[in-house]
């Protein structure tokens, strides 16, 4: 198993013999023609995922509120209304526990799969007067088609950028800033470069730098915290909180713990609204 050298909150670094390992492992990529294939077919391998695990492979994250208290402190006064976008929500994991425990939020939602969004609709406490779900591919479909210009108070990306091209990544933060209130908050949660995650992957399973392939098809990208607050800096965003999160994943029956490592993150929209240039969605910089 491999283990991690922690510096703080700083990146974490591998052993030099699990360095030496991982470099072993990576030296095979994944051919252009495939990683093209795997590109074209992104949201029918995502459709697919869901269409083996249904609503049963996440548990709800009822962590979020604990975690992110800027659900809470965002508010002006208490009570006060609050409209939130879930950018990735999946089959609801973290849209629901929320919605159950705050009644004064509305919400957005939105995931690449359409299996995925039908499950959220599906949903028993799917309310309409609450929540408005609808399927885009942030990379290229415009939010404005389903929310109001600058209406949103805080935008939720928790495990979702990693799943995007890195070449694409600023076309997701892109669309949702025009939907993002000024001097309000994108609350990010991901992947951390050496999360267990990543050092699982197999030789052959590697597209390019921290970008991994799963077998079923999905893509896993792990942040460091450099790379991460350059990609929102370059959208227009300003860095709050940009730190890497440790934790140790437990299983009890098979008498492992294993280290996880997230990078957990809060990027402002200026509450001045400068002007920015922001290149067109489908559009490589």
């Amino acid at each position: 198993m491999a283990s991690l050298q922690r510096d703080g909150l700083r990146a974490p670094r591998l052993s030099s013999e699990d360095e030496e390992e991982t470099q072993k492992r990576d030296r095979g990529s994944v051919s252009d023609f495939k990683q093209r294939k795997l590109e074209k077919e992104a949201q029918r391998n995502w459709d697919l995922f869901y269409k083996r695990n249904s609503t049963h492979f996440f548990k709800d994250r009822h962590w979020t509120t604990r975690e992110f208290e800027e659900l809470r402190s965002c508010r002006e006064f208490e009570g006060q209304k609050l409209t939130m976008l879930e950018a990735g929500c999946g089959v609801g994991n973290c849209l629901f526990p929320l919605l159950e425990e705050d009644l004064n939020i509305f919400a957005y939602a939105c995931d690449f799969s359409p299996r995925a969004v039908e499950y959220v609709k599906q949903n028993p406490l799917y309310d309409t007067e609450r929540c408005k779900v609808f399927q885009c591919d942030l990379t290229k479909d415009d939010l404005l088609e389903h929310v109001p210009p600058e209406s949103v108070d805080v935008v939720m990306l928790i495990f979702v950028l990693s799943a995007v091209h890195p070449d694409k990544m600023h076309l997701v933060l892109q669309n949702i800033y025009k939907v993002l209130k000024p001097g309000k908050s994108v609350l990010f949660r991901d992947y951390g470069l050496y999360d267990h995650a990543m050092l699982r992957f197999k030789a052959g399973s590697k597209l390019g730098e921290n970008f991994y392939v799963r077998q079923d098809g999905t893509r896993s990208y792990f942040f460091t915290d450099e790379f991460l607050a350059q990609l929102f800096i370059d959208t227009g965003y300003e860095e709050v909180v940009n730190e890497y999160v440790f934790r140790e994943t437990v299983n009890k029956k098979e008498g492992l713990c294993v280290p996880r490592v997230f990078l957990q993150s809060k990027f402002r929209k200026s509450p001045k609204n400068p002007t920015h240039v922001t290149r067109s969605l489908g559009h490589k910089s």
